[in-house]
């Protein structure tokens, strides 16, 4: 009774023990890291993920059960054992005492009819079925765990893109473009190989070592608490290590941003790298900077490198000093199990060895996940500050009035926009005129709510733009750009971008009316003609018509022109103002201008000067004012 109270507590202090150790290896911070990232990803998953824990139960168990078959066969080879056994009813004993017994007992009968040679062929036999099963076992738990990983990387690309697609322009002021595109595709990538390749020995290991550490618990309890003193020290080993790793990942994937970024600058500056023969200050930048990558991914290789080789340095001692202990305890007789038990037990504890170096493995590749999982996080948690309001007002029609009433807007502490007021009546065309950095673009800018006004009040038909959708407010609208912002894709693809359900009818009405058809038609396939990267293979004029084709399509109450004639030469400036003033009639048209020719006929002009409205009339009303109009007239001229 003694004997078995002291076996009870000293499972139960071994299973604290076991508890404490786990805890140790999987180190909190990083578990609770990666068990809120599957809290995130996996719920969609969740039958793939089920399937896989049961498979890798399963798995474990045969493993144990064709480790078992090692001791008859070692018994009997060695003929250690010569004891006859009865066969045990289900309820004459403990499950295990009964399931053991029987199983000497068939061995044994099978020995008196078959004889020895015979019995081992069988139980070899059974080994290889059960080995089968086993492996079958663990080929249908990576069977399952494949589409939960990709499933989770597909995922977090479409988020990252979404939500990249959904953030305010302001955010890309601040980002550098580059480093953007470096967190949708290096991190996430990082993520995919070093996170999801990591989930199967995430869910297999843990499951294998609970598993046998139950099985050598059974066996030896005493031997098993001894084993589990040698490991604390591993994980420590091992757990600073992979602090280390994280931390130099992240610095790495930083330093891969700013790579990507001065790719993306140089591709799209190349020919003023060209034109100020800069070849070779751009290429020295380059160079030192992917010299800072090239020394960061040594220090990333080399640590995670040490994972293998140290694990199975200390998985080898391990099984060393255990062997010297448990052998030493059979030899003297003191031992509470026999050799071929202590051989299975071995067997058992080197098969944690390899599920605990792959576990060290995946932590490592975890940690290093997780850095790039922290930079994904910061453009996925970016709150948008343009939001939908919680009442929305419904507009079915618009007629287009706009309102600004002491509107005020600032980049961060330099406010661009002063205290601006100003009434554009529905069907008006007014124009906006100034130097550089007048506050022209930005005044526009916050109509379709690109930016929220910092003050003041924006309405149109009495309504501000904050109480509509966002969705909403931007149909009512129409842009041309300074810049055409066309797509690689074909000129029909382009016009209709934005609008559902198009005809070709009216694709090719809009073009004619855009001067645009012609031009069209005369390359090889016609609408179905890729136009290439940004519309590169059309002139200015071109593209510029392409994109008035697109608002003509689009058919808005409200059109925001944003200095679309000015990089045009005369002849396609004539083409583009012949098509704007086709796509203006009608419409409430705010035109930013820089050729002051080209709004003389605008219902009211407004003269903007550091943020303010300094002067405002008709194009004549402001040349007999004598001021700020008049001197950008006079300037023109003189060019």
């Amino acid at each position: 009774m003694v004997i078995g109270c002291a076996e009870l507590e000293g499972e139960r202090f071994l299973s604290k023990f076991v508890a404490l150790n786990l805890v140790d290896q999987f180190k909190i911070k990083t578990m609770n890291q990666f068990m809120a990232l599957l809290r995130r990803f996996v719920p969609p998953y969740k039958k793939y993920l089920a399937l896989n824990v049961f498979f890798n139960i399963l798995a474990a168990v045969l493993t144990l059960f064709s480790f078992a078959l090692i001791i008859p066969i070692l018994e009997m080879l060695f003929k250690i054992k010569e004891a006859t056994y009865v066969y045990m009813p289900v309820d004459s004993g403990s499950l295990k005492d009964v399931a053991i017994n029987n199983f000497y007992y068939y061995t044994q009968e099978s020995i008196s009819y078959f004889g020895p040679s015979a019995t081992l062929a069988l139980l070899g036999a059974a080994l290889v079925v059960m080995t089968g099963l086993k492996t079958g076992a663990t080929y249908l738990s990576s069977y399952y765990i494949v589409p939960l990983r990709s499933g989770i990387v597909r995922d977090i690309r479409n988020f990252m893109y979404d939500k990249v697609v959904k953030l305010p322009i302001s955010f890309f002021t601040s980002e550098r473009k580059g480093d953007v595109m470096a967190r949708m595709s290096g991190d996430v990538a990082e993520v995919e190989n070093s996170v999801m390749a990591s989930l199967d020995m995430m869910f297999k290991n843990p499951i294998m070592i609970v598993v046998c550490l139950s099985t050598m618990i059974a066996i030896s309890w005493q031997l098993t608490l001894f084993v589990l003193v040698l490991l604390p020290l591993a994980g420590m080993v091992m757990g600073r290590v992979g602090k280390r790793l994280k931390r130099k990942s992240l610095e790495g994937q930083q330093q891969w941003g700013l790579l990507m970024s001065n790719i993306e600058e140089t591709l799209g500056g190349l020919r003023i790298i060209k034109a100020f023969n800069a070849e070779g200050k751009v290429c020295g930048r380059f160079h030192r900077e992917n010299d800072v990558f090239f020394r960061i991914s040594n220090k990333i290789a080399r640590r995670q490198s040490l994972a293998h080789p140290m694990s199975e340095f200390l998985g080898t001692a391990a099984i060393a000093i255990v062997l010297w202990f448990g052998g030493t305890l059979i030899l003297s007789g003191g031992s509470p199990i026999t050799a071929p038990e202590f051989i299975y037990y071995m067997v058992i504890f080197y098969s944690i060895i390899n599920p605990a170096k792959d576990l060290s493995k995946a932590m490592y590749s975890i940690q290093k996940g997780l850095a790039s999982m922290e930079r994904i996080d910061k453009i996925l948690n970016t709150d948008n500050p343009i939001k939908d309001p919680a009442r929305p007002v419904d507009i079915e029609s618009l007629r287009g009035a706009i309102s600004y009433k002491g509107v005020s807007f600032s980049y961060g502490s330099n406010e661009v926009i002063h205290d601006v007021s100003l009434d554009i009546p529905a069907g008006a065309t007014v124009a906006l005129v100034g130097q550089s950095g007048s506050g022209k673009s930005t005044m526009a800018d916050l109509l379709p709510r690109f930016y929220d006004v910092a003050s003041g009040k924006l309405t149109v038909d009495g309504v501000d733009v904050r109480d509509l959708r966002v969705h909403d407010l931007r149909s009512f609208m129409g842009n041309v750009n300074q810049e055409a912002i066309l797509f690689n894709d074909t000129f029909y693809n382009n016009i209709t971008f934005g609008v559902k359900d198009a005809t070709m009818e009216q694709v090719i009405e809009a073009a004619r009316i855009a001067n645009a058809h012609d031009f069209i038609m005369e390359t090889e396939d016609g609408y179905e003609t890729n136009i290439g990267d940004r519309g590169c293979k059309l002139s200015g004029g071109q593209r510029q018509r392409i994109s008035i084709a697109r608002a003509i399509l689009k058919n808005p109450p409200i059109l925001i022109l944003d200095e679309a004639t000015s990089a045009l030469d005369s002849e396609s400036e004539q083409l583009v103002q012949q098509a704007l003033d086709r796509l203006m009639r009608d419409r409430t048209t705010l035109v930013i201008a820089h050729r002051l020719s080209t709004i003389r006929n605008a219902d009211m002009i407004c003269v903007m000067h550091e943020g303010r409205i300094v002067e405002r009339g008709t194009h004549d009303e402001l040349l007999s004012l004598g001021g700020y109009y008049r001197k950008l007239v006079d300037m023109q001229s003189m060019q």
